[in-house]
């Protein structure tokens, strides 16, 4: 898949202009460290300006920080720069690990890989839809439009089909689906190839970019047109062009490729929590991933710079540059789920004293707001990222979750009472099982105000048969 190293130059009307850095950093948020460490394997071998650190030389460097006016001026001035100079021990870009920022040894308690069972596309939309901010209707339209989401995460029927399905008016459900195109993964719920890239483009702040264009307007007729022939239709130069078509080219054709498949999937948490003294203190678990730098060797042939032929001194530019973004691209994504997981702890500091029973409602809008980020950055750390606790293994997302109201006027996350309602199936009598209703009283006894049609939709998710079928008759 082709870099995004030349977003930045795709012309004048590109008001918005992302760093590279950036975009990489989202790409690879979203992964799991499992992927994350295969992706870097490959990027080691499509890179010769990378090389990992060996082991011994791991103990013994010191990470050099680098300031971000050196690399803005790097960058500008790459064609006049002293390669010796610019490659000096002073302007290393090493990605530096979690655990090897600390004095102590945690090879020895390090998470064993587990497996989870499958999820489906389907399971993580319908988790996303139960935390959104939705009434009970929105969410009925909802599950409706998730049923109708394929595998590869497109939706299958139209807004109007679904309308008359439903008996509603179309903008009841156009303004739902807007809810569900915000989910992850980005583009899910397009009805075609221009929507799904539209959406991707859009994430990555291009909405006013050449890509924009070509894929709004003229993403059915690309094939039958030549680089030259779209220049011409839109008043610009085919190099212009090659480089928006580089960004269309990096993009996914569908919002969930390789991202659900079936079986049970191993999984090595990307997080770690773990209470020393009286905090509690967040690693990246980021000791078998390749620590990364400039490859040494090199130094010796950018040395000679001017020496070098044009075609070499582009090809080095490029894949310096390219080194360059992705390891400030993985230093990002480490600095992000640390970030959200030490807010994450700070709100949910009971659960991590005290256990499940203390979980507290949580959003997503309250995480982005307390960290200073989007709500999206927030979904791609919390999805399908795992985190070890004294507590035992979680998915990140775990500890997001709407609350129902209690009598003193605070909330219960809906995790909680879910837990309630299993112990008080499990401690009734069998010969005269509760019935939803029952339940709803003997948990408004406890405080907790739930209606009848909510105890029945709770159980039915905790997979608990009704009460006349949980019926068990004494032998005599």
């Amino acid at each position: 898949m082709a870099e995004l190293k030349l977003i930045h130059q795709l012309g004048q009307r590109l008001e918005l202009k992302a760093r590279p850095d950036l975009i990489q950093s989202l790409k690879l948020l979203m992964e799991p460290i499992l992927n994350l460490e295969q992706i870097l394997r490959q990027r080691l071998s499509d890179n010769p300006l990378l090389e990992e650190v060996e082991q011994q030389e791991k103990a013994d460097e010191v990470s050099v920080s680098n300031s971000e006016e050196q690399d803005r001026k790097g960058e500008e001035n790459l064609d006049k720069i002293d390669w010796q100079e610019f490659l000096g021990e002073d302007h290393e870009y090493n990605y530096s690990g979690g655990y090897r920022d600390l004095s102590i040894n945690k090879d020895s308690d390090l998470p064993e890989m587990v497996t989870v069972a499958e999820k489906t596309l389907f399971d993580h939309l319908m988790e996303q839809l139960g935390y959104a901010k939705l009434d009970d209707e929105q969410r009925e339209i909802g599950a409706y439009i998730i049923g109708n989401i394929n595998e590869s995460g497109f939706l299958t029927v139209s807004v109007e089909d679904i309308a008359d399905e439903l008996k509603i008016e179309p903008e009841k459900v156009r303004k739902v689906l807007e809810v569900i195109k915000t989910f992850d993964p980005v583009g899910v719920g397009s009805r075609d190839l221009r929507e799904c890239l539209l959406a991707q483009l859009q994430e990555q702040g291009l909405r006013d970019s050449l890509a924009w264009d070509i894929v709004d307007k003229y993403i059915k007729n690309l094939e039958n047109k030549s680089l030259t022939q779209l220049a011409k239709i839109l008043g610009t130069s085919p190099e212009r062009v090659q480089m928006a078509m580089e960004v269309i080219r990096s993009l996914s054709p569908t919002p969930a490729t390789g991202r659900f498949v079936k079986g049970a999937m191993a999984v090595v948490p990307d997080l770690i929590v773990e209470k020393i003294g009286d905090d509690f203190v967040i690693f990246h678990n980021d000791k078998n991933l390749p620590q990364l730098r400039i490859n040494q060797s090199y130094k010796s042939l950018i040395k000679r710079g001017n020496s070098s032929s044009e075609s070499t001194k582009k090809y080095i530019r490029e894949k310096l540059e390219q080194a360059r973004w992705l390891i400030n691209a993985i230093n990002q994504r480490r600095n992000t789920m640390i970030n959200v997981m030490e807010a994450i702890v700070q709100e949910q500091r009971e659960f991590f004293e005290h256990g499940e029973s203390h979980l507290k409602p949580l959003t997503m809008e309250q995480i982005a707001d307390k960290v200073g980020m989007n709500v999206a950055t927030i979904s791609r750390v919390a999805n399908g990222k795992y985190v070890q606790t004294p507590l035992g293994m979680y998915e990140i997302k775990y500890f997001f979750n709407t609350g129902v109201a209690t009598d003193d006027g605070g909330e219960l996350p809906k995790r909680v009472v879910k837990t309630k309602i299993e112990d008080i199936i499990k401690n009734e009598n069998t010969a005269t099982p509760y019935s939803d209703q029952e339940i709803a009283k003997i948990l408004a006894s406890q405080g907790i105000k739930l209606a009848r049609r909510t105890v029945t939709k709770y159980r039915e998710e905790l997979g608990i048969k009704a009460g006349r079928y949980r019926k068990q008759v004494s032998k005599t």
